[in-house]
Formats: structure tokens, sequence, C-alpha cells
């Protein structure tokens, strides 16, 4: 199990706030979802955090029991025309994820500067697996 190098609470929140977790005033992401090489405020390294393909999981995840669930325990769902609840709900679904990957991406870059796993890191246990 990984220790935990600095505060958890604040490093995640700070993240999913798109902050820097180290100082929570630079920003985290330079576009979309690319991760910044530095903080502007503290300098700090943020490229170097692992974020692979865990935030997408967690996003699809999260919005398939959030939204999805829920969805089709109303009726309307499966009464309505497909011509036109169809467009709405993949249009919703599309918007909803779109808005919720970068703020899981950024909780799960502070989860990593937290726990202090590094790419190269990452990398390594990989590669001590693979033997």
């Amino acid at each position: 199990m990984a220790e935990i190098i600095h505060p958890l609470g604040p490093s995640v929140t700070r993240g999913l706030k798109h902050r820097c977790p180290n100082c929570g005033q630079g920003r985290l992401f330079a576009k979309y979802l690319k991760v910044a090489k530095s903080c502007d405020a503290c300098g700090h390294e943020l490229a170097r955090y692992p974020a692979d393909d865990g935030p997408a999981y967690l996003t699809i995840l999260l919005v398939g029991h959030i939204v999805v669930a829920p969805l089709l325990i109303f009726p309307i769902v499966w009464e309505a025309s497909l011509y036109w609840s169809l467009p709405i709900l993949l249009g919703g679904l599309a918007l909803v994820t779109l808005a919720t990957l970068p703020r899981i991406k950024g909780g799960w870059i502070g989860l990593m500067y937290a726990l202090g796993v590094k790419d190269k890191d990452a990398r390594l246990q990989t590669a001590d697996a693979a033997d």
C-alpha cells in the first residue's frame, strides 16, 4: 500500500479545482486535458504524475452510476420515440462526461501527488511486474 506523503484532502481538492496540488495557486492544465509542465506559481513539476486511463475509467463509472442508472427508472425513457430522445440523452451524457473528466483527472493528479507516485515510479512497477 502506498504511503501518503502530502495531505490527501487538500491535494485532491486542489486538483478537483484545476489547481496545482502543491500550492493551490497555479493552473493544473495548459489546455482542456493537457497537464501543464510546471506550476506557474510555485514551479512544481506537474507533468510527472501519471494520469493514464484511471480518470477515464472513473468518469465512466461515475456517469454510468449517477446519470444512466437513475434514467432507466423513468418510463419516459422507455416510452418516448427514439428519434428525439436518443439525441437528447446522448448529447446530455456527452456534456456531463466532458464536464466531469477534467475535474476527475485533476483529482487523480492530486491523489498521485499526495501518494508521491511519479511517472517514473509507475513505469518501474510495470517493468518489474513483467519480469
